[in-house]
């Protein structure tokens, strides 16, 4: 039992991830000239997309396995000028499937495409990291399959990262046969420039990475792929203690010459999502990484969540060794910063968080957790007893240079009303009543990842 299923119109013999607002969306609509509650800030103009598992046909294995369907709202001149959801026009949406059974073929051209919508180089990638990103038009229309003009032949992360002095996009694709890891990088302009494979020991699921000034940083850990529960239709990932927990540090520089990782075993855990990475610059020896340290995942079964915190790992590269630490008690998910900020040293950082520890964020109610990592304490905005949040996304403002001066966007769910709207809070403030709620026409499921496009 949940907090969901006593809400009134709950099927309790669906699975967990199709009853309340989990469940599905069956239609796409649109509005324009929406209501304000509070004044949207002046200088937040652009658009914020947030993508989500949206299973149309029937009731998936689980909730990673629903068809992709982008909510999107555009902001602009202090008016919130549309709504309108779209589902990705994918070829699993039309009925392709991605495996050939007769020869274990894979084509990287149908996937979802229901976790993460990146921007870069002028591009708006819809991600999933089992295919080919999927291109979307600034209005959500699907345009198709994207394999940066026919040079990337391997899935891409849904958690690429931009670095900030850059402005490279770097990411990787895994799969099930060898080479498993295979990273990316791709200039400003948009053009993949390097492809390396990565080598490790079997087709560990690696769901996010992380770089710093002049590290890509690899996570290999054991949740490792299982052909013989995938062929039965079961949860193709599981829980593999013997494979063992390890981080590799890979110089960006000696990289483009082919170089490896350097390995650093750590305890064994799971991570799923990176706050950021850092390092003391080229002459140093020491790179550090924030990330949700998760103690297993689906250790015993598809829904086998351990709880997720914030730890942090420092890197010795003179002595080889590494210091794993726990930054911060309270359950968490989804970390995100200030993106101007990606591989460089950050002092803030936000989470979403259960108002009731224990409880998943999102059965529950929620709470945005504000990090100060300088002095290692933390804020908390309160959406109340019946309101369920999103991911918390950071909008810097228009002339904005601290790592705060800005908003933190997202979408709510009102259990009470059973209705959702879109949210803009003061981010150096975190205890203040919001700047704007724009009540949306429909409801809007529980999802993954978005991003803010500024125009």
């Amino acid at each position: 039992m949940t907090a969901l299923d006593d809400q009134p119109g709950i099927d309790t013999r669906l699975p967990w991830h199709m009853r309340g607002n989990y469940a599905p969306v069956m239609d796409e609509v649109e509005a324009f000239d929406l209501p304000v509650i509070g004044k949207l800030p002046a200088d937040l103009n652009g658009r914020y997309f947030r993508n989500g598992a949206n299973p149309m046909n029937a009731p998936t294995l689980h909730w990673f396995a629903g068809d992709g369907m982008i909510h999107g709202i555009r902001i602009r001149d202090g008016k919130a000028e549309w709504y309108r959801n779209r589902l990705v026009r994918t070829k699993a949406l039309a009925g392709v499937d991605r495996f050939d059974m007769t020869n274990g073929a894979m084509d990287l051209t149908v996937g979802l495409a229901n976790t993460h919508i990146v921007s870069h180089a002028n591009r708006i990638l819809a991600l999933e990291e089992g295919s080919l990103p999927n291109e979307l038009s600034n209005e959500l229309d699907t345009l198709g399959p994207y394999n940066f003009e026919g040079r990337l032949d391997t899935p891409m992360t849904a958690h690429p990262h931009t670095c900030a002095e850059t402005g490279e996009m770097h990411f990787f694709g895994y799969g099930f046969m060898p080479p498993f890891v295979t990273y990316h990088v791709a200039d400003a302009g948009g053009q993949l420039v390097h492809t390396q494979a990565i080598d490790v020991p079997g087709p560990t699921m690696i769901h996010d990475f992380a770089i710093s000034r002049n590290y890509a940083i690899f996570l290999d850990l054991p949740v490792t792929f299982n052909i013989e529960d995938a062929m039965s239709g079961g949860m193709p990932f599981g829980w593999e203690e013997g494979y063992g927990a390890r981080i590799g540090l890979l110089n960006r520089e000696a990289a483009r010459r082919g170089e490896q990782p350097r390995w650093f075993d750590i305890d064994l855990c799971y991570i799923f999502h990176i706050m950021n990475a850092w390092d003391d610059g080229p002459d140093g020896h020491t790179v550090w990484l924030d990330a949700g340290r998760h103690a297993s995942m689906w250790q015993g079964g598809a829904d086998k969540f351990e709880p997720c915190y914030l730890w942090r790992w420092r890197f010795d590269l003179n002595t080889g060794t590494v210091h794993e630490e726990q930054l911060d008690d309270r359950e968490h998910a989804f970390p995100r910063i200030d993106d101007r900020r990606c591989g460089l040293q950050n002092k803030v950082g936000w989470a979403l968080s259960s108002r009731d520890q224990g409880s998943s964020e999102m059965d529950g109610s929620s709470v945005f957790l504000k990090y100060d990592l300088a002095k290692g304490t933390s804020e908390v905005h309160d959406f109340g007893p019946t309101t369920v949040s999103g991911e918390p996304v950071f909008v810097p403002a228009a002339n904005g240079t601290a790592e705060d001066d800005g908003y933190v966007i997202t979408y709510l769910y009102d259990k009470a009303t059973q209705s959702s709207s879109f949210v803009v809070l003061d981010a150096r403030d975190m205890g203040a009543e919001p700047l704007a709620i724009v009540p949306l026409p429909q409801r809007v499921p529980f999802g993954f990842h978005g991003s803010w496009i500024a125009d």
